[in-house]
């Protein structure tokens, strides 16, 4: 794949591969549709869509799982697979090591956010978690496995490694911070839902998934190859998807919903 020469200073010289190609291609392409199929209305079955947009959930609620575990499904396996990594690889430099690191501590993160931060009200579809669990899981393996395979070649003109474990960090620490502020929302045995506060809930509805993205783009600022930069352009298109229909969700519920309060990036969308 010839990559447009305005590229090629941030990205890695990749072993030719119709393979890698194909997987960047589909990676975005997949994620992508999520987003716009969140937008017209035939939504992943978690959070607060759970039970929402779909004509056969009657069929599917007997493979309702409850929320905290089809969490875990979700997240654990990304997380063994960056664990694993380490044993799998353990040489490639500083900027393999980073790669490895970020993504095995963003799922770790998360898997110990649904024991002991989230709360829960709904469920999740067993077909969502099987679906979201192997995105997750191929994304993760995707992106240490072509990183492993640039070992050897130039790297990139332009070094962005070290922007990118700043724009990680900021991203999981921002993320988990409106986790807490979410959580902490609901009393201990309120299973509703209320409008958010604090932070950027001020601004935005859904400032964790604004978070979570600029984390992902961290990841691939470190790794610097078109299958992360695919993953998290990916991630992105489908959370723009995810909070506007969240925004819309929010006012159809609240009727003092705050106009100025945007779905994703303050003051702009």
């Amino acid at each position: 794949m010839m990559i447009p020469s305005v590229l090629q200073g941030f990205l890695f010289q990749e072993p030719p591969s119709i393979i890698i190609t194909a997987m960047s291609v589909v990676t975005f392409m997949f994620l992508s549709y999520l987003g716009i199929s969140e937008i017209t209305g035939n939504h992943l079955q978690y959070s607060k869509f759970w039970n929402v947009g779909s004509q056969k959930i009657s069929a599917k609620l007997q493979n309702k799982l409850s929320s905290r575990t089809g969490m875990l499904i979700l997240y654990t396996p990304a997380f063994l697979a960056g664990l694993a990594s380490f044993a799998i690889y353990p040489d490639g430099g500083f900027r393999f090591f980073m790669v490895k690191l970020t993504l095995t501590v963003h799922f770790l993160k998360r898997v110990l956010e649904v024991l002991f931060v989230h709360k829960y009200s709904g469920g999740m579809v067993l077909d969502t978690a099987i679906l979201v669990s192997g995105s997750y899981l191929m994304a993760a393996v995707g992106m240490i496995y072509i990183q492993h395979l640039t070992l050897g070649f130039p790297e990139p003109p332009i070094d962005l490694q070290y922007l990118g474990i700043i724009l990680f960090i900021v991203g999981v620490s921002g993320n988990f911070y409106h986790h807490y502020l979410l959580a902490n929302l609901r009393g201990k045995d309120e299973k509703g839902y209320k409008f958010p506060r604090g932070g950027l809930f001020d601004l935005v509805i859904c400032p964790h998934y604004l978070f979570e993205i600029l984390g992902f783009l961290g990841v691939s600022f470190i790794s610097q190859t078109l299958f992360s930069f695919s993953v998290s352009l990916g991630v992105a298109v489908y959370l723009s998807g995810r909070s506007y229909v969240t925004r819309k969700w929010y006012i159809s519920k609240f009727e003092n919903f705050p106009q100025h309060v945007k779905a994703l990036i303050p003051f702009v969308f």
